[in-house]
Order: C-alpha cells, then sequence, then structure tokens
C-alpha cells in the first residue's frame, strides 16, 4: 500500500520514475525500471556529472550513517542517498552510459572517508574505465540516484539495467528488499 501511495504522488508530480524509466511493480514487489514506453519520463542529467556530490574541500567525498525508512543506510556527506548495484558482485563497476545518467557514480578526488557511523575499513575506490574513481564499500561500487533530493530515498529495490539498485547498510550489504 505504501508503494502505491508513493507511485500515485510520483505521478501526479510529475516525478521522474526510477533509471528514467517505467516504475510499475514487478511480481517480485521490486519496481521494473527497464520497462519502459515512448511516453515514460527521462531521469535529469546529474548537475555536476563529473563529481555527483559535494567533496570535502580536499576533493574527498565523505560517506555517512542515517536512518531512513529502510533502517540504517549509506548517503554522502550532503545527505544524497548511496546505492549498490547487485550484479557488480566481483567490485567491478558495470554502470556506464545510460545507466551512469541515471545511476551516477559516487565519484572522489582524494581518499575517501568515513564518518558518523560509517566504517572506514570498509570504504575504498575502483578505477572506472573511463578514467574517473569511484568510491567503494564493502568492495560495492557505489551510485546515487539522478532524480532524488537530498535525504530521498525513491529507488531502493528497483530492478534496471540488468540488475537490482539496493540501499547500503553500514555494514557494506543491501538493506532487505
Amino acid at each position: 500500500m505504501r508503494l502505491r501511495a508513493l507511485l500515485a504522488i510520483c505521478v501526479i508530480a510529475g516525478a521522474a520514475a526510477c533509471g528514467g524509466e517505467s516504475a510499475e511493480p514487478a511480481g517480485n514487489g521490486s519496481r521494473d525500471a527497464n520497462a519502459a514506453t515512448e511516453a515514460a519520463p527521462t531521469a535529469p542529467e546529474p548537475q555536476q556529472p563529473e563529481m555527483a556530490t559535494a567533496p570535502a574541500d580536499d576533493g574527498a567525498t565523505e560517506i555517512i550513517v542515517a536512518d531512513s525508512e529502510f533502517g540504517d543506510m549509506l548517503y554522502a556527506g550532503n545527505g544524497q542517498a548511496i546505492y549498490l548495484f547487485d550484479i557488480e558482485t566481483d567490485g567491478r563497476p558495470l554502470c556506464y552510459d545510460d545507466c551512469a545518467r541515471a545511476w551516477p557514480p559516487v565519484l572522489t578526488e582524494a581518499a575517501p572517508r568515513a564518518l558518523a557511523g560509517a566504517h572506514e575499513m570498509l570504504v575504498g575506490t575502483v578505477a572506472r574505465d573511463d578514467g574517473a574513481t569511484q568510491v567503494t564499500y564493502n568492495g560495492w561500487p557505489l551510485y546515487f540516484y539522478a532524480a532524488e533530493g537530498l535525504w530521498e530515498v525513491k529507488c531502493h529495490n528497483v530492478t534496471g539495467f540488468g540488475g537490482l539498485w539496493l540501499v547500503v547498510t553500514p555494514e557494506g550489504n543491501a538493506a532487505p528488499h
């Protein structure tokens, strides 16, 4: 019922669906973000594609923990929700092009920092094919959803671009879906 109410609000407000595509419920309780139609809205371009979050003064991305309807989860230091892509099981980023426009990678220009409940030993980086440095947590490359505002969590348990998008717990796992 809560999912239906959220979907109705998004349609009424004209909000973009997760992944820039359809947000119809799928049979497993997730939403399929790849069931696009020509009339489906597209996700907006991130404000700063080269750095989707405001880094600290030294260029380091800060990772924090805060509460959400899914329990404690990771956010960037500026309050942007963070997701993992469940098909990236070997730690290599697979989300590029249209995928990365809808789900911008969490990038950093210096060693990322764990603050406010995040575990320093779980924070790392991985080189992307495009030369950028992406933040990882417990080995998972991290992403934002381009059409979310600060402290919004719209796209947990969403199927799109060949996998499932899930918020990340402070322990470095996907939140239950």
